[in-house]
């Protein structure tokens, strides 16, 4: 099988992936305690019970499951992604209004991490059992250690509040587009950046450790190659292989991360809004959420396949 029917066949196997987790979220969702419905009527005790079955009607929420499911993937076909329950808005321009803030955040977290992990792991494998080896597992099991919101409160609190080097509110619409984004990002983006950071800087370490230990590396040392040329053009390129691979099994966990993170900085993206859309069960923003993250997730993966072949052309998927 040539590469590019690879890619098409990952390509297909998208839609029934998405499929999969729509069904599973849409039924869960279903299940959890909860009544939006309910919820209205207990803001606005004055409802009357014709207002509130009207309601019902409206949303189709006493319709069958699997009616209220095939409503709803009919809508999103044609681009509709439904309306806030509470407030009546749109889902579909409140998910597009905040997808950036949470582009914005995970890029500059995965930035972190890798700027963090690659020359920490190469410095590791090639100082191995020394003391910045020691100290750099050490910081690689802290890092991978430490829960997401407790390590943001830190930062909070010693950076934020102590220091007064960083903003603890959350940002405008505008700084995200100018330098000024730097300012608000930099805790949450160190946050959710940190685990995946030490994760990556683990696996970089072993994999670079095993690559110097091969005969192909001491062969080269033989012929008095420099060890910087062996470690920086043979070892690395070889090493990025389960790098790549790990990096983007870590998508998720940036992902999901986001979640807490932006909740604990009051950040305004797609995790913020899931945890709000959670406690008030709003069905629509929910699935919109699931829905953009698992399209994210299955996205970095697909990446993650075609960067391993480009990076070892032995690979081939027959």
């Amino acid at each position: 099988m040539s590469l590019r029917r690879f890619i098409l066949k990952r390509l297909l196997l998208v839609f029934p992936i998405l499929f999969g987790v729509s069904v599973i979220t849409f039924a869960l969702v279903h299940w959890t305690p909860g009544d939006p419905v309910q919820q209205m009527v207990g803001l606005n005790p004055d409802m009357t019970p014709a207002e509130e079955q009207a309601l019902y009607d409206r949303y189709g929420l006493n319709d069958p499951m699997y009616e209220q499911y095939l409503t709803w993937m009919g809508n999103i076909l044609t681009g509709d992604f439904g309306e806030m329950y509470s407030s009546g808005r749109d889902v579909g321009t409140i998910v597009w209004w905040r997808l950036p803030e949470t582009i914005a955040l995970g890029i500059f977290g995965w930035a972190f991490a890798l700027a963090i992990a690659i020359p920490s792991g190469i410095y590791a494998a090639v100082h191995k059992d020394e003391l910045g080896d020691s100290v750099s597992r050490f910081l690689a099991l802290s890092g991978i250690s430490i829960p997401n919101f407790w390590l943001g409160l830190i930062l909070i609190l010693v950076f934020g509040l102590y220091l007064e080097w960083f903003s603890v509110t959350a940002p405008s619409r505008e700084p995200l587009y100018s330098p000024a984004m730097l300012y608000y990002l930099i805790l949450p983006g160190i946050t959710i950046g940190t685990a995946s950071a030490a994760a990556l800087m683990r696996v970089m370490r072993t994999s670079m450790a095993e690559e110097m230990n091969k005969e192909y590396v001491m062969a080269a040392r033989a012929k008095g190659l420099p060890e910087r040329t062996i470690v920086l053009k043979h070892v690395l390129r070889n090493s990025l292989i389960s790098v790549v691979t790990i990096a983007a099994l870590l998508t998720a966990s940036i992902i999901s991360g986001s979640v807490v993170v932006e909740y604990v900085f009051n950040w305004p993206g797609l995790g913020r809004e899931f945890i709000e859309a959670l406690t008030a069960h709003e069905i629509d923003m929910i699935m919109a959420i699931t829905l953009i993250t698992g399209t994210a997730i299955i996205i970095a993966n697909l990446i993650a396949d075609i960067a391993y072949a480009v990076l070892d052309p032995r690979i081939r998927y027959d």
